[in-house]
């Protein structure tokens, strides 16, 4: 084992330096060089690539993003890239590729291991939307639901100043994870995800009913994913991605519109946004990045390919990739009426 390289694909997120940190300092101590692959999956088709040592990793543990770019490149939307990174993953002589990714960036990777392409790759498991499958959490999300508990903190002062109900749209394409914790942990009024259609009905009844006891401010959290009980997704554009997934947002407005037009409560919304994956990750996030990163190390030295490391519990193993990206890892029908307790 003489050269690994190491990608990060998909959204940034915070920690994704921990775990680049991590790969670094075990590779240089067990004497193997590491090619950093720019901007995901397209560097492999560009061959863009850069030489990582110990002085290239030094104080990024803190840093947010990515120090090698991100992209959301898929080389299966081009046959002929899918060529190009088999070539270039040999040009550079590489024994084994480390991706950091989520379900498309490590779908692709596992594309590329059931086809039986020569490439030894193993995965850490990278978004803030929490949703991948395998592991407990992906590091990211603890920074993103830190944030948006943050965030909605500060609304509940003004929502209560002004009396208004405020409704606060949250990422999450097919999972709540972010809503139902970041929610729970600010104490919102209702919490609205992706696995459950939004009632609109029971939604302005318990905004109603607060009012009725008094409470003359309420607060809504919602995942950008979460559909009507009788409509699409809301939209800003049908357009896809390279992966196939439609660009989300409008769904916190249209909920607003939605509330102040049944209630006549006057409503306002906070989209959070990419808010949510800047600054530097937490604690907690550059811990189990790290940990992910020595594991990712582990597989390579073990010729362990075809694995993610994965938190399971409080031990970081590791666990098949096509089982991390078989099934999304959606909220639990338990964990959302255990939050319902709290609505209202």
């Amino acid at each position: 084992m003489e050269r690994v390289g190491v990608l990060t694909g998909g959204g940034d997120c915070p920690g994704l330096n921990a775990v680049i940190r991590a790969v670094v300092r075990i590779a240089v101590q067990n004497n193997i060089k590491v090619v950093g692959i720019k901007d995901g999956w397209k560097g492999l088709v560009n061959n863009e690539t850069v030489e990582l040592d110990l002085d290239s990793v030094s104080g990024i543990l803190p840093k947010g993003g990515t120090i090698l770019g991100t992209s959301r490149t898929n080389p299966y939307k081009n046959a002929d890239d899918v060529a190009k990174v088999i070539a270039n993953y040999k040009n550079m002589k590489l024994d084994a590729l480390i991706a950091i990714g989520g379900e498309d960036t490590l779908g692709v990777s596992n594309k590329l291991l059931k086809e039986n392409k020569g490439l030894n790759i193993v995965g850490c498991p990278k978004t803030i939307d929490n949703d991948l499958s395998g592991t407990d959490f992906t590091f990211g999300f603890d920074t993103a639901v830190s944030i948006a508990t943050e965030a909605i903190d500060r609304l509940h002062s003004t929502a209560e100043s002004h009396h208004r109900i405020m409704v606060v749209e949250v990422m999450g394409r097919h999972a709540g994870w972010i809503a139902i914790h970041s929610g729970m942990a600010s104490g919102a009024d209702v919490i609205l995800i992706p696995e459950v259609a939004i009632d609109l009905d029971e939604v302005c009844e318990i905004l109603q009913k607060r009012k009725a006891r008094g409470k003359g401010f309420s607060i809504v959290v919602v995942a950008e994913g979460a559909e009507f009980k009788a409509g699409q997704v809301v939209t800003r554009e049908q357009q896809l991605d390279s992966f196939g997934h439609v660009r989300l947002g409008g769904i916190g407005e249209k909920l607003a519109e939605e509330i102040e037009k049944r209630t006549k409560f006057e409503t306002r919304v906070t989209v959070l946004g990419h808010v949510q994956r800047g600054g530097v990750p937490t604690a907690f996030d550059r811990f189990i990045a790290t940990r992910f990163g020595v594991k990712a190390m582990e597989l390579v030295l073990s010729k362990k390919f075809g694995y993610m490391a994965s938190l399971q519990g409080a031990e970081v193993n590791e666990v098949p990739l096509e089982v991390a990206v078989g099934k999304l890892k959606t909220v639990d029908s338990k964990l959302y009426d255990f939050a319902k307790k709290f609505f209202g």
